[in-house]
């Protein structure tokens, strides 16, 4: 099974690692740290993530700026961008997210069961061609 390919960027390096060492630990994922806003696109390009998990509020760079660049490149426009955080709590966003001009937000802290969850509706990996033997 090819694993989901996952870009987190936030400024906070601890809450990037938790998200990366729970996420690996299921088998599904490979997840890419980036802690800094401005090399959030080059990380992109880079990684060729399957998803990218974004933080809206960061030193040096807006995450909604970041995401304007990252829809523009066109090797990165189809990537689904999910932003996570502090500005939405939880509760605001829902299990399974607050869609807000056309973009989704998950309130932080954020379960693993809901990550993934999300991760799982908005990434779809076209299933392996079946053998003919």
């Amino acid at each position: 099974m090819e694993k989901k390919r996952i870009l987190i960027i936030d400024d906070e390096a601890s809450f990037t690692r938790m998200v990366k060492l729970n996420l690996e630990k299921t088998g599904e994922f490979e997840v890419r740290e980036e802690n800094r806003a401005h090399n959030g696109v080059a990380a992109a390009k880079d990684f060729k993530p399957d998803l990218i998990l974004l933080d809206v509020v960061m030193p040096g760079a807006d995450g909604g700026d970041v995401a304007q660049q990252i829809h523009a490149d066109r090797h990165l426009k189809d990537v689904p961008v999910v932003f996570l955080t502090a500005t939405v709590s939880p509760r605001e966003a829902g299990a399974g997210g607050l869609q807000s001009g056309g973009a989704l937000f998950l309130g932080k802290p954020v379960s693993v069961d809901n990550l993934i969850q999300c991760i799982n509706q908005h990434v779809r990996k076209p299933a392996p061609p079946e053998s003919i033997f």
